[in-house]
């Protein structure tokens, strides 16, 4: 049985692939195991700048994708080398945190996830981990509203970690996520609860759609000119720092009413992949930008979220608005680069395919699980997208999420740079080649 110090999985279908089988005891037991190395012996930062630990990442999609125990231990095996020990807890700091101003005084601090993790594990064995989760992130207390911020942080790492933990229904990694969180900065939150301020004075007019959004955003010089190559987090740097009221403005476009969050959830996964696969350049190979990535990688999530009977209709809905500002930031921090639907349409993939070849090609690719991540989001994304097909906000119609999938694998495979970093300023094609040389 799972608890939140114990890995244990239960078989698992990918729905995305009807092809695949589902995975047996057998391998859900290697996979679980390997998953409890990952928690009792490796941090969740590889070192001390704040670099993820992705093994859990790339087991739980390869897993999801039919992988053999062969694959899952290579994986493992993989990643293994450069990741930093675990380090024991303090218990004192564990017991100053059931005071919620003690608590506070540890948050953004690294050097506490492993008593963070502790106190989480700790309250999720006393409540369960759907409790915790509605006290500590979508409560509606001083706590809750510091920790759910600090999810969209780290170029959103904690709620794709939460994600994980959350669909496979494991309490470790929940817990491991809720750590995560609690060890981030808090620049964000200003800006999303910011934007919450604002929209509120538009709730009674229509919404835009996002890519409608992405388009003014992209004529905007005001935001374009607010991005420097040279600034350390393009988001909070850039765009927030010399920007930040006119990038409110634009969020506060955007807003979601409980009945349409299934179609605002799948425009979100839509306009996700329409902006990271389309900002390409016409005279380079084709890449994809890292930071973009991880806005179609955590997509696959929020249909996750919808179905949790636990969360809140109104905790649902601030989840996907937060989800689409954090996305248009994130689209103008990389210089709001022109997004191309016609590279994505007319491209020649290498190894012409059905799904089922691209999920072998990436599954047995040796990264750190962040191509793997993709397809499986880009092939969530069609089934996510299919019954809105023919409306104009949904820019990527059927076959481009296979067309995305074959990039993807192409991409990481080929040579030059795995991703691009900051895709619409010129120095960051600089080694990848050009077409007319390949």
């Amino acid at each position: 049985m799972a608890t939140a110090s114990r890995v244990q999985l239960t078989t698992h279908e990918e729905p995305a692939f009807a092809v695949l089988q589902a995975s047996t005891a057998d391998k859900a037991q290697f996979a679980s195991d390997l998953l409890q190395k990952n928690h009792d012996n490796y941090h969740i930062y590889f070192n001390h700048d704040g670099f993820h630990n992705h093994i859990a990442h790339h087991l739980l999609t390869t897993y999801a994708l039919a992988a053999s125990t062969k694959d899952l231990q290579y994986h493992f095996d993989s990643n293994k080398s450069y990741q930093r020990p675990m380090q024991p807890y303090d218990q004192a700091v564990v017991e100053n945190m059931s005071d919620p101003a003690k608590f506070t005084k540890y948050l953004g601090d690294e050097k506490h996830y492993n008593d963070f993790l502790q106190f989480f594990q700790n309250d999720i064995d006393k409540q369960g981990w759907q409790a915790t989760l509605n006290k500590y992130v979508f409560g509606e207390n001083d706590l809750a509203h510091k920790i759910l911020p600090l999810m969209f942080a780290g170029f959103l790492h904690p709620i794709i970690h939460l994600g994980f933990g959350v669909e496979f229904e494991q309490p470790a990694i929940i817990a491991e996520a809720l750590a995560q969180a609690a060890t981030h900065t808090n620049w964000i939150a200003k800006f999303l609860w910011s934007s919450e301020d604002a929209v509120r004075v538009n709730r009674s007019k229509p919404s835009k759609s996002m890519v409608e959004l992405l388009d003014e955003i992209r004529n905007d010089k005001d935001l374009y000119n607010s991005v420097q190559m040279k600034d350390g987090n393009k988001v909070r740097d850039g765009v927030l720092a010399r920007a930040g009221d006119r990038m409110i403005s634009y969020a506060a476009q955007y807003h979601v009413k409980p009945s349409e969050l299934e179609e605002k959830t799948a425009e979100m996964i839509n306009g996700a992949a329409y902006f990271t696969g389309g900002a390409q350049r016409k005279d380079r190979d084709v890449k994809f930008d890292f930071f973009y990535m991880h806005c179609v990688n955590s997509s696959i999530f929020w249909p996750v979220f919808l179905k949790q009977s636990w969360l809140s209709e109104a905790s649902k809905v601030r989840l996907l608005e937060w989800k689409v500002w954090n996305d248009l930031a994130m689209y103008v921090s990389r210089k709001s680069p022109e997004i191309h639907l016609d590279e994505i349409r007319n491209y020649k993939p290498k190894q012409p395919s059905d799904w089922t070849k691209v999920v072998e090609r990436v599954r047995a690719h040796e990264d750190d699980g962040h191509a793997s991540k993709m397809v499986r989001a880009l092939a969530h994304g069609q089934q996510s997208c299919a019954p809105y097909d023919s409306k104009a906000e949904f820019r990527l119609k059927k076959d481009d999420w296979l067309q995305l999938a074959h990039m993807t694998i192409d991409s990481v495979e080929n040579d030059g740079p795995t991703w691009v970093r900051s895709t619409g300023f010129d120095q960051a094609w600089e080694k990848v080649p050009l077409r007319s040389q390949l």
